[in-house]
């Protein structure tokens, strides 16, 4: 199974247009547009009854002692774990695109509605979940997309992994408000192909020439 993107190319800078926040020169940073990146495949496994997509990010920092503080870096040996941006499953078989900003056209505070979500599929709540649980002004049910919004401070590009698994069953067995790491449980020994695009993105100045360069929208 092969999987391509309009938005952006493999391994490269992921445009501002798909982010949650871009860099601002006076606050740091300021909110994006937000959309969901296009994706479209082809090459699809017989007997597929259905798709799932995900998007992570492996490079979050572990503790957030450091994270967004003025005269301090995330440094590099820090740990890092994965978050989730985007948990959408039940996608029909015939489906062969996600069109940009179907999913995500915009920042809803408190997050989006779900579980339902266009062309019958679902989608579970992202990892801006637990992030804003604390924010009296944002906290809620983040469903569906929220793209890539890394620490300004932070020494690291982050990389954000989606990938599409093909699986042998129309309806994947969760229920309710569920999220990425139950789909990846729930899709084992169910996935007859999987594809994966890597974009990078930085909110760190120092770095932002070498990654996004003019293709922020």
């Amino acid at each position: 199974m092969k999987l391509a993107s309009l938005s952006f190319s493999d391994h490269e800078s992921i445009p501002e247009r798909y982010a949650f926040a871009r860099i601002d020169p006076q606050s740091h940073v300021a909110l994006a547009d937000n959309f969901n990146p296009q994706f479209s495949w082809d090459d699809v496994p017989e007997g597929t009854q259905s798709f799932v997509m995900v998007c992570q990010d492996p490079y979050v920092p572990s503790k957030p002692d450091d994270v967004n503080q003025e005269g301090r870096v995330v440094p590099a040996d820090l740990p890092r774990v994965e978050f989730f941006h985007w948990v959408l499953i039940d996608l029909p078989a015939n489906m062969r695109e996600i069109e940009e900003g179907a999913f995500s056209n915009g920042i809803t505070p408190r997050g989006k509605g779900g579980p339902l979500a266009p062309h019958d599929a679902r989608q579970g709540i992202n990892d801006y979940t637990g992030w804003f649980a604390a924010d009296r002004d944002m906290s809620g049910d983040y469903f569906g997309y929220d793209g890539p919004c890394p620490p300004w401070n932070d020494v690291l590009v982050h990389h954000y992994i989606f990938t599409l698994y093909a699986l042998s069953v129309p309806r994947l067995d969760v229920e309710g408000t569920f999220n990425g790491k139950q789909v990846l449980q729930a899709i084992q020994g169910k996935v007859l192909a999987q594809a994966s695009l890597t974009g990078t993105y930085t909110l760190n100045p120092e770095l932002a020439p070498k990654v996004i360069g003019t293709t922020s929208a």
